[in-house]
């Protein structure tokens, strides 16, 4: 399957500025840092949970732990594609119970990597509250999971999809939209 760029939504400036923002929502929700952790979903919600964390430290003079969640094994779809699942590594290096969780993925779409993710997390113990940050909304969702933290809505066609490039794994820091070409 083969995409071309429709249009560019974000560059490296504007996306900082969007993690920056999202840090700060967090903040004014979560006001205590001490309980606080943050788990990114591998593997660009892994890079943009250590920037939130980074940004609140910067804010708040505090340091919060984070953790790296790969959900492949916890996927309702992973035996229905044709190849095996590269499953990596789960990274929570701290204990999660009675702590409030922000789970943090690149892009919020049918909602079933987040399902995927909530089933993990349970394995890892009885967290106090988990609430969910997405850089990008792109609607279409096929289970009832909604972001508590938003970066950016940007309503997509079937054709579409959102594209999160950040520089430890893509060399860059964007948000695209694409479009698929047939």
């Amino acid at each position: 399957m083969e995409f071309k760029v429709k249009s560019k939504l974000s560059d490296a400036r504007g996306l900082s500025r969007t993690i920056t923002r999202l840090s700060h929502e967090i903040l004014e929700r979560c006001e205590v840092t001490e309980n606080l952790k943050i788990i990114g979903i591998r593997t660009r919600g892994e890079y943009v949970a250590q920037r939130i964390a980074s940004a609140i430290e910067k804010i708040e003079g505090e340091e919060v732990d984070v953790g790296v969640l790969d959900v492949v094994m916890y996927r309702d779809d992973f035996r229905s594609k044709h190849k095996l699942p590269e499953v990596q590594v789960t990274d929570i290096p701290f204990d999660i119970d009675g702590k409030t969780l922000i789970l943090v993925d690149d892009v919020i779409y049918t909602g079933r990597t987040i399902r995927a993710a909530l089933d993990a997390l349970v394995d890892f113990g009885r967290a106090a509250k988990i609430q969910l940050a997405v850089l990008v909304d792109r609607g279409h969702r096929e289970m009832p999971i909604n972001a508590d933290y938003v970066g950016r809505n940007v309503p997509t066609a079937d054709n579409q999809e959102i594209r999160v490039n950040v520089k430890e794994c893509d060399n860059e820091d964007s948000i695209l939209l694409v479009e698929r070409t047939e």
